[in-house]
């Protein structure tokens, strides 16, 4: 066995045990359990592909605040159908717009008047700690007449929150779904928010 063979299992090796430490005899993660207030996201609001009747055409993303679904509009009057988190009242973006820009793991830190409207993050309950400095997976930014609206659409640590109203106006995706619609997005597209 070449030296190079003997290190690729000692790694493997490794890592398996160590991912063993993270399970309990009855098979649940030691994560699951540190987490209880954190419910696993909702089944409907898992991304599929669904019969589409809207008068947008393909390549068109129209996000339903009332439904906290986001439709990826597609040809033969089909769309791919995400669960969202939308912006609580009086804080979402809504009408139509075009997608100005993308980026991958962008930074983020709460606005001066999102600091103002809610307390810091960090005394906050678990449960409501939404808003923090962090950075996004990727994130698509929501332009209007040729400039930033400070919107995006972008991934969340909490999936536990999609088909809710909490955030400050952005349009949450899970991680996985913002990097699938992302991948899909060129800049241009237009974003129809209703």
């Amino acid at each position: 066995m070449s030296d190079t063979e003997i290190s690729r299992r000692l790694v493997l090796g490794g890592l398996a045990l160590l991912l063993s430490g993270c399970t309990q005899a009855t098979g649940t993660s030691t994560l699951s359990l540190a987490l209880p207030d954190r419910p696993p996201p909702d089944p409907r609001f898992e991304r599929q592909r669904v019969p589409y009747n809207g008068s947008e055409s393909p390549g068109t993303i129209v996000v339903s605040i009332s439904e906290r679904y986001l439709y990826a509009v597609e040809e033969n009057g089909m769309a791919t159908r995400y669960g969202v988190a939308v912006g609580e009242q009086g804080l979402t973006f809504t009408g139509k717009a075009t997608i100005g820009n993308k980026a991958e793991w962008p930074s983020w830190t709460p606005t001066t008047s999102m600091i103002e409207r809610k307390p810091p993050w960090h005394s906050m309950p678990t449960a409501f700690r939404t808003e923090r400095p962090t950075r996004l997976v990727h994130a698509p930014f929501i332009y209007q007449g040729g400039r930033d609206t400070l919107f995006r659409l972008h991934g969340t640590n909490e999936p536990w929150l999609i088909g809710t109203a909490v955030s400050n106006g952005c349009i949450r995706l899970t991680n996985d779904d913002i990097v699938a619609l992302y991948d899909r997005t060129p800049i241009g597209a237009t974003v129809v928010v209703a």
